[in-house]
């Protein structure tokens, strides 16, 4: 029985589809694996630039296949077409991502087609990242952090007066220095995604992107993390600064979940778990005296994971958590710990790092030895 794997998606939003064939296309097209023949179904549309630009060893026009699905069936429907192409290449039995159109995996296995999936990543190769895929993320990295300078540069620029932050005579808000960092990011040629500058309580939702004006003397949160347009790998950083003067409190946090970060950095290498990582870097938080739980009815702490993997996605395997798998050199990981409480605000510092053989690399140049203060 011949086996082959199977995508039907647009490779815009299909991180392994356009792993697979290195082409980008805002709409769906089929990608049909047999052996190590790459063979790929597109519209008229795409077939000059797929031909051209595509990883493949076949690019066949999805018109003249419609066309012979036309001979059999009034109406054919995509999945008749693709049975075509199934057909011609001996192909009885075939494996899909997790999240195949469950229409599409019905309609094939009424033509007797064997449907299997195979959970993300599809290819699991991706997670090991070769030379120049870690080049692509470093050069992500490098734009990112010059939109995070962009936006210190204004933060140094402005001045407290009395319960405000001034920047140009105004009110400096949230928006403004989002506006700052991501027409950094586009001016190189990298996408924004959902970046977060959560200054004070804001912050202490982890997740939470932050708006409104900022306020002196309270934390704030930069979570930066843009697609490269070009290569398309993503790269993610995070930092805490003040404009003013931090708390003590604040202080003693930041320098909590510096150590917690060191000490995870230091034991990330191959082979290494990354369940024993996020439990040593939750150790290294409560030995300073940050206790993780509810709070006035709200978890406060370090309650999320120490890390994750960064590629062609955001957040990819492996995790560094308290479910991580082992890691193998190659990965990039994330080192991101944190704490939040409301009494006093957020602090979280993230760096990028490539797993080696006896420690790791770290992409990120970005200081951190102490709280920025500006």
């Amino acid at each position: 029985m011949t086996e082959a794997l199977l995508i039907i998606a647009a490779s815009e939003g299909d991180s392994n589809l356009y792993y697979a064939t290195h082409f980008l296309a805002p709409d769906p097209f089929v990608f049909l694996q047999v052996g190590p023949r790459r063979i790929l179904l597109m519209s008229d549309l795409e077939i000059d630039r797929a031909r051209a630009q595509a990883r493949a060893d076949e690019v066949l026009s999805l018109s003249e296949y419609e066309g012979k699905a036309r001979q059999r069936w009034q109406s054919p429907h995509l999945i008749d077409t693709v049975g075509l192409l199934l057909e011609a290449n001996g192909v009885q039995s075939i494996t899909v991502p997790s999240a195949f159109p469950l229409e599409y995996g019905d309609r094939l296995r009424e033509k007797g087609i064997r449907v299997t999936t195979r959970p993300d990543p599809f290819f699991p190769e991706r997670l090991v990242k070769s030379g120049e895929e870690v080049a692509a993320i470093a050069a992500t990295q490098r734009n990112t952090e010059m939109a995070f300078d962009a936006a210190i540069q204004v933060l140094r620029e402005s001045r407290i007066k009395g319960e405000q932050v001034l920047w140009k005579g105004k009110p400096l808000t949230v928006e403004d220095l989002k506006k700052v960092i991501n027409v950094s990011l586009m001016e190189n040629d990298c996408v924004a995604q959902h970046t977060i500058v959560a200054c004070g309580l804001d912050g202490v939702d982890p997740h939470n992107q932050g708006a409104g004006p900022i306020r002196p003397h309270e934390s704030i949160v930069f979570d930066i993390f843009p697609r490269s347009s070009r290569s398309r790998y993503f790269a993610d950083m995070t930092r805490t600064v003040v404009k003013g003067k931090a708390s003590d409190d604040l202080r003693r946090m930041y320098d909590a979940v510096l150590a917690a970060q060191l000490r995870g950095i230091e034991l990330v290498r191959d082979g290494a778990s990354g369940q024993s990582i996020h439990e040593e870097v939750a150790r290294t938080l409560e030995a300073r005296g940050f206790q993780t739980g509810p709070v006035d009815g709200r978890l406060q702490g370090f309650f999320h994971g120490t890390g994750h993997g960064v590629g062609l996605d955001i957040h990819e395997p492996p995790r560094v958590s308290k479910t991580g798998a082992a890691l193998t050199a190659g990965q990039v990981v994330t080192v991101e710990p944190g704490l939040y409480y409301s009494r006093w605000g957020a602090v979280r510092i993230e760096d990028l790092v490539v797993v080696e053989a006896g420690g790791c690399r770290n992409l990120t140049r970005t200081p951190k030895s102490e709280l920025l203060q500006l």
